[in-house]
């Protein structure tokens, strides 16, 4: 089956649960707080770009990273499964690694093995685990992918009271001013996980003000954590310290009140867009699954189209496209390279099984463009 991946903007999962499954106009204020506009390095009204500087890293997130177990068929026939690691902001930390980056993840795991395996998979990827932390009072979440059809595939998860889930401010501030970063990248998964993990992922935001970070958000909604009203409220509240919106285009409707809604064509999604900057946010990026994804920024909206490639696995497909996004605009390049980027790190992500595995290094972005057949000597 060939598919198409720009982020996952189309498979946005309602009933579903986070680690990015790729289920996926007018001026800012120069003056919001936290904006783009304010910080030193910004080359162009709200452009999210942080200049590089020695002890700082590129990026920094966190969130719950759990042990994933892929079964070869329906769960209750038995069988075989593979153990690997998911996690949404990890599977962008380990998508920025591989494309270069000095990236910081600091989430909590459980101090059991499962623990030490999400610690050693982000060691082995290049991303920095110092400031994660080990809970002795709690175990690392657990999720389960099982195969139902060619194009369907289920997941179970068990985290109640995972380490993951208690998350502290006062531990993600240490890890923050350690090595305060060029951006942070947060998701609106970690802050529905639990009332402490809320607490630091707004905690965060006041830090990246304090020290000057840009701010990525990736809506990433998730219906079985919260719901849409909760989510609309705490997300409404971090807007004025987003710097980059990535979000599909059904999820925009939760960044806005309900009389700025609008509809979902084009039009309607450039309005919101348009309404999104007026509140303070810097640069929009909508993911809109086969279709590609859009950015509007203070120079306007541009689309580039998704990559065709042959579809294997679209778990991993938004976050992957949120890194090549990052990864571009940390390079400093405007918005026609970043949307390029995105999409061709979406593509790589689809065509490979797994959240993270098939993410690309740099030297491979240009894979996408050999003739079928090709070998690579």
């Amino acid at each position: 089956m060939t598919g198409q991946s720009a982020a996952g903007g189309g498979e946005t999962q309602r009933d579903g649960d986070d680690h990015g499954d790729g289920q996926k106009g007018g001026d800012g204020d120069p003056q919001r707080c936290g904006g783009a506009d304010a910080r030193p390095g910004t080359t162009a009204p709200g452009r999210p770009r942080a200049p590089r500087q020695p002890g700082r890293p590129d990026v920094f997130t966190f969130g719950e990273t759990m042990v994933a177990l892929r079964g070869s068929g329906p769960l209750k026939l038995g069988g075989t499964m593979q153990v690997s690691i998911a996690g949404a902001e990890s599977n962008v930390a380990i998508g920025l690694a591989r494309l270069g980056h000095e990236v910081h993840w600091a989430g909590a795991v459980g101090e059991d093995e499962a623990g030490e395996l999400v610690l050693r998979t982000l060691r082995a990827e290049g991303v920095e685990v110092s400031g994660a932390s080990a809970d002795p009072g709690a175990p690392t979440g657990l999720l389960l992918f099982e195969p139902r059809l060619p194009d369907v595939t289920r997941v179970h998860y068990y985290r109640a009271g995972s380490a993951g889930s208690r998350l502290t401010a006062d531990g993600i501030e240490r890890a923050f001013r350690a090595a305060p970063p060029r951006v942070l990248h947060l998701t609106g998964i970690t802050p529905a996980l639990s009332s402490t993990a809320r607490s630091a992922a707004l905690h965060s935001l006041r830090l990246a003000r304090e020290y000057g970070s840009s701010v990525c958000l990736d809506v990433n909604f998730r219906a079985r954590l919260w719901t849409a009203e909760e989510a609309a409220a705490v997300l409404g509240e971090w807007l004025p310290s987003v710097d980059l919106l990535i979000a599909s285009d059904d999820e925009l409707l939760l960044c806005l009140p309900p009389r700025d809604a609008g509809g979902g064509s084009a039009a309607g999604i450039a309005s919101q867009a348009g309404r999104l900057r007026e509140l303070g946010v810097g640069e929009i990026v909508v993911t809109l699954g086969a279709e590609g994804a859009m950015a509007f920024t203070h120079d306007g909206s541009l689309h580039r189209s998704a990559k065709a490639v042959r579809a294997v696995d679209s778990v991993g497909a938004g976050d992957a496209f949120a890194a090549g996004y990052l990864s571009a605009l940390l390079d400093g390049d405007g918005p026609a390279a970043c949307l390029e980027r995105a999409v061709t790190t979406g593509a790589f992500a689809v065509a490979s099984p797994g959240d993270w595995e098939g993410a690309p290094t740099r030297a491979e972005l240009g894979m996408l463009g050999a003739p079928p057949g090709t070998v690579v000597r």
